[in-house]
């Protein structure tokens, strides 16, 4: 319902909304706007597309149950893989609800700390600041670091289980329950005051987490129907460059379908209905990444609430220490940084390191960067963009599934887990799978 966000716009209106970019220094500026998908499903052509991928899934059940009453001679109602993946759920809470309180205590009362001596000192204001920088920093690295790995570690975690001084009056330190409220918010920028929606509107909130759900149903049968039956068969084989193109090509299908379904889920549907619950009123979570003829433009469309945080935070900082002479370094530190952490959050979920994305990220996606700039226009370069991102998906999920199951034949020992098994782990053809 457009009406609780705000009165009608024309079409020129939004656009210039959707585009809206805020005064030089002043930082990002939140403002009252919906999400895109949610702006073309109004268009019937574009919500047929969405009736396509339901119509899909559709066929995927059909498929699953067809087979199974062939094998088995009866309907198979198991969902053992959504069951292994959020398998020990209570051990899962119990960690999270440590994490959040530690992420609402901990770095609430360094920053109250540090204001108060701000105020009351200035002669040792460095002090005061590396002192608290220091045990955020160690916070940080044990709290929400350390603690994480090593119970999904040791528990054995299924996949988804897992400025200069001031002169002035001093800083400002919000009060708890606005910092509650930005822990909770769908961004990553902190601001006092967010803009907000009169009402929540719960059908709206209960479709969004259906959705979600439906995604869950719709990445379990890819798996069951794509994924698994060709990856123990393959990883049953020598892996040679045969076997790695063929293994490549062969999951860019499931590959794309799991990014659609990822960035639908997550970003689309899972922060607009937190967004909704909270009535926080700026829903711009991703722009039409889609119609990017550039790799520059995708990385900052794809996930705004990410691409925010890395400008604000990291990029715009390290350019106003250099006084803006290190540009290329700052972007190098921005990719090292995204790259780091999306390894961190594959690693902990897998339960193993395999750098594929890191080195995606460093090698082809920093590469990309400059061959594909903004002053790449018409469609032949949106055709190159969509194609390089579909052969990147098709080798993670090659890559990743094979070491999968490499460790499954293979078990490594200690010093294994951070060494590569897929690539000289082979078993007997002759045992079972």
């Amino acid at each position: 319902m457009p009406a609780v966000f705000s009165p009608l716009l024309s079409d020129k209106e939004r656009n210039k909304l959707r585009h809206f970019q805020p005064p030089h220094g002043l930082g990002k500026q939140f403002v009252s706007r919906r999400s895109l998908l949610d702006e073309l499903f109004e268009v019937n052509h574009i919500r047929t597309i969405y009736h396509m991928f339901i119509a899909l899934l559709i066929l995927f059940i059909l498929s699953t149950f067809v087979v199974d009453f062939i094998d088995e001679g009866r309907l198979v109602l198991d969902f053992d893989l959504l069951v292994y993946a959020f398998g020990q759920f209570p051990l899962v809470v119990c960690t999270w609800i440590c994490m959040f309180l530690s992420a609402l205590l901990v770095p609430y009362t360094l920053f109250h700390l540090w204001s108060q001596n701000q105020c009351a000192s200035s002669g040792h204001s460095t002090t005061y600041r590396l002192l608290f920088g220091s045990v955020f920093l160690l916070y940080q690295a044990l709290g929400l670091g350390y603690l994480p790995t090593y119970v999904v570690v040791t528990n054995n975690f299924p996949p988804a289980s897992l400025a200069p001084s001031s002169t002035g009056p001093g800083p400002v330190v919000p009060q708890v329950s606005q910092y509650l409220y930005f822990l909770f918010a769908p961004t990553l920028i902190y601001r006092d005051k967010y803009p907000r929606n009169p009402v929540i509107r719960w059908g709206y909130v209960a479709t969004k987490l259906l959705q979600v759900l439906g995604c869950l149903f719709y990445a379990y049968y890819i798996f069951v129907r794509l994924c698994i039956p060709q990856f123990r068969s393959i990883s049953l084989q020598q892996f040679d460059l045969r076997g790695m193109v063929l293994c490549v090509f062969n999951s860019i299908l499931p590959g794309v379908l799991i990014l659609f379904l990822g960035f639908f889920a997550f970003l689309h549907c899972w922060l607009n209905a937190f967004a909704e619950m909270l009535r926080f009123a700026d829903r711009m979570f991703y722009k039409d990444w889609w119609n990017s003829t550039s790799f520059a433009n995708y990385y900052r469309t794809w996930n705004v609430v990410v691409h925010d945080w890395l400008y604000y935070y990291v990029y715009r900082d390290i350019l106003f220490m250099s006084r803006k002479r290190f540009r290329t370094a700052a972007m190098l530190l921005v990719f090292t940084v995204s790259a780091v952490v999306h390894e961190y959050i594959l690693a902990i979920c897998f339960g193993f390191f395999y750098p594929v994305l890191f080195c995606l990220f460093m090698c082809f996606g920093m590469m990309f960067n400059f061959i594909l700039h903004d002053q790449r226009k018409g469609p032949i370069w949106n055709i190159i963009m969509w194609t390089a991102l579909f052969l990147g998906q098709g080798v993670i999920i090659c890559l990743y599934s094979k070491e999968w199951y490499a460790r499954l034949y293979c078990p490594p020992s200690f010093f294994e887990f951070l060494k590569p098994l897929s690539w000289s782990c082979q078993r007997n053809l002759s045992l079972e799978v």
